[in-house]
């Protein structure tokens, strides 16, 4: 079972038991009431073989066979209705091993199974629950088909570049107030600064000084996040700083080991920074399912699905690790540089992973990329930047990324807001 390493985390210290028997039995005192599968969807024959192990595995835990109830979450590449199926499928090998499925609420053993996926495997795993508190794990893998190739118009869509703002001083990072796209905050090394579009540009109406006791980090980044109860906080190496309510611009700031956020306040997820570095440690919170922990990465980017959250993480190793709150699968040689963020558009499956390429040349270009059954594909023409990208964060509202770059004929840092166009 060689996924079965990936996997120990599911239940927290709790290891995979392939067969197991417990003493407590499961009873219920109702009918069963199945829900059927789609009718016009069928289970492939090459499954039926996995559905009656898993189910094999399920009954030997249970002593004796009764009653239970049986949940089935889908965080795999299956489309709805064939997880149905599957959920069917497994009824009815239950049924065949006298275990009977029943209502939640009349039955006391629960079996919760788990669609997932790891490299190139389906990994399906029951959790189970009897009396007495006793809880056994059981899990079948099998193999995925090849993936089928998606045709995508990455000739059509482009990326839309509009230039925001540009400065002497390193941009970290820029932000366009919710609900008032006049006002825009631009976080510096040194400072932050409030500004407002009149006369056809942008132009600066206050400048407030950051303080931090410890000098900055080489390669310094920063974060703007923006607030309902107050206008921003700013992230930044073992420093936060949080803003006043309305102008004038006010900031407090203090010594902070306070995780940054990840994407926008929808994704729900933020990640420690290492306040000597240009990183992220790899502790996540609240994490991602039961998963806590990765390896230190630099950027990530978030994918929401029917029923889950695919996140997407670009490590320090130069790999790509694609977590969905179970699993977690690796893509070494994508060619992807080091900065990622998702954005929301109209175009294809909705949601794309915007990335820019591997520095090795002095001019940088960022595309977009969809990931279709954990594969990735290029979707769009790459968007030519004169010089190096030096930050890469998801816009406010999910529907952009700000982007900024070190002109290298200029030497200015320039502040562009992106967004997908697609084909017409």
């Amino acid at each position: 079972m060689r996924l079965l390493p990936r996997l120990l985390h599911l239940s927290g210290s709790i290891a995979f038991l392939l067969s197991a028997a417990f003493g407590s039995g499961c009873y219920a005192q109702t009918p069963a009431q199945a829900a059927p599968a789609p009718d016009s969807i069928q289970l492939p024959a090459r499954w039926d073989e996995p559905v009656g192990l898993l189910a094999d595995k399920i009954a030997a835990a249970i002593k004796p066979i009764r009653t239970a109830s049986l949940g089935v979450k889908n965080i795999s590449s299956l489309d709805t209705d064939r997880a149905a199926t599957v959920r069917q499928a497994l009824v009815e090998h239950l049924a065949a091993r006298r275990l009977r499925i029943e209502p939640s609420a009349s039955a006391t053993c629960d079996i919760q199974v788990t669609l997932s996926e790891a490299g190139g495997d389906y990994v399906w795993v029951a959790e189970i629950h009897q009396g007495n508190n006793e809880l056994s794990v059981v899990m079948v893998t099998m193999p995925r088909p090849a993936s089928v190739v998606v045709e995508h118009p990455a000739i059509a869509w482009t990326i839309r570049k509009t230039l925001l703002w540009t400065d002497e001083n390193r941009i970290l990072d820029v932000a366009l107030l919710n609900g008032n796209p006049q006002h825009m905050i631009v976080l510096e090394p040194e400072s932050i600064a409030l500004l407002k579009f009149q006369d056809g540009r942008w132009q600066q109406e206050q400048s407030v000084a950051l303080s931090h006791a410890r000098p900055w980090p080489r390669d310094l980044r920063g974060r703007l996040a923006l607030r309902n109860d107050h206008l921003f906080d700013a992230y930044l190496p073992g420093v936060f700083c949080r803003s006043s309510t309305t102008a004038p611009l006010a900031l407090s700031c203090y010594e902070s080991d306070d995780p940054w956020p990840l994407g926008t306040s929808e994704s729900g997820l933020s990640a420690f920074f290492a306040p000597t570095r240009n990183f992220f440690t790899g502790v996540l919170s609240p994490g991602i399912g039961k998963q806590n922990t990765m390896k230190a990465f630099y950027s990530a980017a978030m994918l929401p699905r029917d029923k889950y959250k695919l996140w997407v993480f670009s490590t320090i190793d130069g790999q790509v690790h694609l977590l969905d709150g179970i699993s977690d699968q690796t893509e070494p040689k994508l060619g992807w540089g080091s900065d990622i963020a998702s954005v929301h558009s109209n175009c294809g499956m909705g949601w794309q992973v915007l990335v820019t390429s591997e520095q090795n040349e002095a001019s940088d270009s960022i595309r977009a990329s969809e990931i279709v059954d954990r594969a990735p594909t290029v979707v769009s023409q790459p968007a030519e930047f004169n010089g190096t990208i030096t930050a890469l964060w998801a816009d406010a509202d999910d529907t952009g990324a700000i982007a900024v770059s070190h002109n290298s004929e200029t030497g200015r840092y320039e502040a562009y807001r992106l967004s997908i166009a697609c084909s017409q």
